[in-house]
């Protein structure tokens, strides 16, 4: 929260318009964009044009052209006299976006060098004196970039590929080099974190849905594993003369899969790759296969970031149950990226009982298909399903236990104090009363006013504002559907118990409500005589207890009329307590 105040509040570098060479440079390009690369572009330049620090997520699915806009974002920096710094997660990545840019910047006076483990150390050494001196523009690196004998003249644009697949202590250093340069972050998957970040108005987010032209979707399917499927797949993808990957995620018995699929396609040339190669057999098997020397790459999850290979168009997967849902989406993202239709299998092992989550994964990354998906796999991840989850403590990552709402709010604060000002602490509030409270996709079909509209709920700190938003649903996408408006009616609840001091309410018992005070207004044993003078039958509080309130519920009340009763339960405690 410190980092991101931060950069609310220090200025940052105000780029220059674009210069002749820039619309040359972009003129350039030898295909045609899709309507939503030009419009992340724009917004990319518009942030960097701005005094304040850029904090972007552009979010699009493998292959849709972020990294364009990243080479854009990038030349635009470097005819600023800017140095920029390409952080990606693996090797091979780095290698990819090192030739991307180069043969991109070919035509024009751009250093760019390539930081990673591939590297001789004395020509690592070279590099890094080259950066510090300032004759190196553009350095595309791995987490070899984060070290401490890396340092800049001038950076001015931090670009980040695939941020989840970098460690903790990586991201640490990470926020040192980040306090006022623009960072721009791409991703096909956003983590939670960086989506709530988005949501909550601290990143902007781009969305690239649009696919290329002639790009088709990639045929998805979920299966127990079993030699016939396998045998279908790959016999199919090699009659039409393209390459496979398999993707089998344990090294030490990587050769055996070698070997029995050396048995099932003996006229097959077959290679194994995996980060435990040196660096050079590494480099040198991935070449071979992007050359077409060999038909099937075995493989760990090495491949999952990345990797443009148009000739691999069938992806197997054994044990995917073991993935995160990001992950089975990377994957899934490594073929169809060309002209021909991929296909991917997501194998799971039929011996074992999968668990609900496995199940819960397999299920999303076979639902979600077409333009766009990546967003729709993340929302899932983030749990954007229902005000407990969305203004509660079931989060993910860094905001855990803290809440939707809430982060905004702590970052405002955090604005108050760098400044000066006075701050009244806060303290999340969770709902848990079981029931469905969001703005569904049937209410507002265009995913980014969702987006938008769940970002303002972040900012509403009155009645006054809660009304201005429901009558702003109301005016621009009619009646208020049930779910939609339960969801108003769990923030006026919380509103009230914010105001007196609540920071739990939740539907543990049968026929009780549950009602924990936060630590910063606990309940005095004056507060307690109160409450019972009031509502001596239908609360109950504890001797030495100066959190919980165990309240009576109404008889068979339904969710609807329990949220009415529950409004006007706290309202009159807030008359007692206030």
């Amino acid at each position: 929260l410190e980092l991101y105040s931060a950069r609310k509040t220090q200025p940052g570098f105000s780029f220059s318009p674009d210069t002749p060479w820039q619309l040359q440079f972009e003129a350039s390009f030898p295909y045609e964009e899709t309507p939503d690369q030009l419009i992340a572009t724009q917004e990319v330049k518009k942030d960097m044009e701005s005094p304040k620090p850029m904090d972007r997520l552009i979010c699009g699915d493998s292959g849709y052209g972020k990294t364009e806009v990243a080479i854009r974002a990038s030349f635009k920096a470097v005819m600023d006299s800017k140095q920029v710094a390409v952080l990606v997660p693996t090797t091979i990545l780095a290698e990819q976006h090192f030739r991307t840019f180069s043969e991109r910047m070919a035509d024009y006076p751009v250093r760019i060098e390539m930081l990673s483990r591939f590297q001789s150390s004395r020509k690592q050494k070279e590099i890094i004196k080259d950066l510090e001196d300032g004759k190196v523009d553009i350095v595309i690196g791995t987490h070899r970039l984060l070290q401490n004998d890396i340092k800049f003249k001038d950076l001015g644009l931090l670009i980040i590929d695939e941020e989840h697949r970098f460690g903790v202590t990586q991201k640490k250093k990470l926020k040192e080099i980040k306090k006022t340069v623009d960072v721009l972050t791409l991703s096909a998957t956003p983590i939670p974190r960086s989506l709530y970040m988005a949501l909550t108005g601290i990143y902007n987010l781009s969305t690239i849905f649009s696919p290329p032209q002639e790009r088709q979707e990639v045929e998805v399917e979920v299966a127990p594993y079993n030699d016939k499927t396998i045998k279908e797949a790959i016999s199919r993808e090699l009659l039409r003369k393209g390459q496979v990957f398999y993707l089998y995620n344990r090294v030490r018995d990587i050769h055996r899969i070698k070997s029995r699929l050396e048995k099932m396609f003996p006229e097959s040339k077959i290679a194994v790759a995996h980060g435990q190669m040196s660096s050079s057999l590494l480099e040198k098997t991935i070449s071979d296969f992007i050359k077409g020397k060999y038909d099937i790459l075995v493989c760990t999850s090495i491949i999952e970031s990345g990797i443009d290979m148009p000739n691999v168009n069938t992806l197997i997967v054994e044990n995917s149950e073991q993935f995160g849902l990001a992950d089975l989406y990377q994957l899934r993202g490594r073929v169809g990226r060309g002209k021909r239709k991929g296909y991917a299998y997501f194998l799971f092992n039929p011996g074992k009982a999968l668990t609900d989550e496995a199940k819960k994964r397999l299920q999303i990354i076979h639902q979600f298909k077409g333009s766009g998906a990546g967003l729709k796999v993340a929302m899932e991840d983030l749990q954007i399903r229902g005000a407990g989850n969305l203004l509660g403590k079931e989060q993910h990552g860094h905001i855990a236990s803290v809440g939707f709402t809430l982060y905004s709010q702590l970052l405002t604060e955090e604005i108050k104090k760098l400044k000066g000002e006075k701050v009244k602490p806060s303290f999340p509030v969770q709902i848990e009363l079981g029931m469905e409270a969001r703005i569904p996709e049937t209410f507002v079909p265009v995913k980014e006013q969702r987006m938008q509209l769940y970002q303002k709920i972040g900012e509403i700190e009155d009645k006054r504002k809660l009304l201005e938003f429901q009558e702003e649903l109301q005016d621009r996408f009619g009646p208020l559907p049930p779910e939609t408006q339960n969801l108003i009616h769990l923030l006026q609840i919380k509103l009230v118990a914010k105001e007196v001091g609540i920071c739990s309410i939740s539907e543990n018992y049968a026929n009780m409500i549950q009602i924990k005070f936060s630590h910063l207004y606990p309940l005095t044993e004056e507060k307690k005589e109160k409450i019972k003078s009031k509502f001596s039958k239908e609360v109950k509080t504890f001797p030495g207890d100066n959190k919980t309130l165990l309240i009576l519920k109404p008889e068979k009340e339904d969710k609807r009329k329990l949220l009415f009763w529950l409004k006007e339960f706290l309202q009159k405690l807030k008359d007692v307590l206030i």
